[in-house]
């Protein structure tokens, strides 16, 4: 279950929280109880009770359309993953107010290590092939384009890009091109596969926070959700054996590359939030941790062979 204050706040002294709550028809007049969720890296959080009811409110951040985020693609994956079963229900969706409200799902997030284990891994990757057979979504995200308007948004908050991204820049243009030899169909990606954004209760897995959702490699998300998760060598493979059921080398070398590419989106975007981020995080920590990954996953011997193999 998400963290959540024990002590309820008073809503009506934050003007954007009140203005929110207040925009919703089904709620006035009703007994209400609000509490801020710890979690998030972006935007600030809560649990609204109202007449015994829970539901979960979510503020956008400052700035968040530069981080790459679509708000109208974001409420369309989660009505797509509500839909599929893996998803919250959408309550409402103000983006004037730049809110959305869903239900609250009364489950646990995954922990650390969890997904080493067949029986919860297994049904997270059948999550993340329902979001990936939905319809699809008004917005495209290409993490090569990502990693470059990051870096031009940073300079232009004054950022100091680190010496780091200039030889990962030439790592991904690598993995770029040996990806376009064959290329793979466009499907609805989440693009954030953090273990916090699964929710489990019994062998249901759902999957939240949809903010970066948007037409993508498949691929990226498996790298993204093996690399956040820090997936094994056999983990690696039980999950390109879930998604693929016989997967092949090529398989195994776009889930290595893209594992780089996730570490280089994560570096940037911690570079990037540097510029634009109010919450007290340290942003310059979190960067640099992904970049010193990174560094250590592109000086794989392995790397060349990876690149031939994923050109097929």
């Amino acid at each position: 279950m998400l963290a959540f204050a024990a002590v309820a706040i008073d809503a009506s002294a934050d003007p954007a929280l009140d203005a929110a709550i207040r925009a919703i028809p089904a709620w006035e007049g009703a007994s209400l109880q609000v509490e801020p969720v710890a979690e998030g890296r972006t935007n600030r959080n809560f649990r609204v009770t109202v007449d015994g009811e829970t539901f979960f409110l979510r503020l956008a951040g400052k700035d968040t359309h530069l981080l790459g985020i679509d708000r109208a693609a974001e409420q369309q994956a989660v009505r797509a993953a509500a839909q599929a079963g893996v998803g919250p229900k959408v309550i409402a969706f103000l983006p004037d107010l730049d809110c959305l409200v869903t239900a609250w799902i009364d489950a646990e997030p995954l922990a650390e290590g969890d997904l080493e284990r067949p029986e919860i891994l297994e049904p997270v990757v059948e999550a993340i092939k329902a979001i990936h057979a939905g319809p699809p979504l008004d917005w495209t995200f290409d993490p090569f384009r990502v990693v470059e308007e990051y870096r031009r948004t940073a300079e232009e908050r004054g950022v100091t890009i680190p010496d780091a991204f200039d030889p990962a820049h030439e790592m991904a243009s690598r993995i770029e091109v040996a990806f376009a030899s064959y290329p793979m169909p466009r499907v609805p990606c989440h693009n954030d596969l953090l273990e916090s954004n699964f929710l489990r209760r019994g062998d249901h897995i759902w999957i939240v926070d949809h903010e970066y959702a948007g037409m993508g490699d498949p691929f990226f998300d498996l790298g993204n959700l093996s690399i956040n998760n820090a997936l094994s060598d056999d983990a690696q493979d039980r999950l390109l054996t879930r998604y693929f059921v016989e997967p092949t080398d090529r398989h195994r070398a776009r889930l290595k590359l893209m594992r780089i590419m996730s570490d280089f989106r994560e570096a940037m975007w911690g570079v990037v939030q540097q510029g634009l981020s109010t919450l007290d995080i340290d942003y310059v920590e979190y960067a640099q941790k992904h970049f010193d990954r990174l560094s250590t996953t592109m000086a794989d011997p392995r790397f060349d062979d990876w690149l031939v193999t994923a050109r097929g």
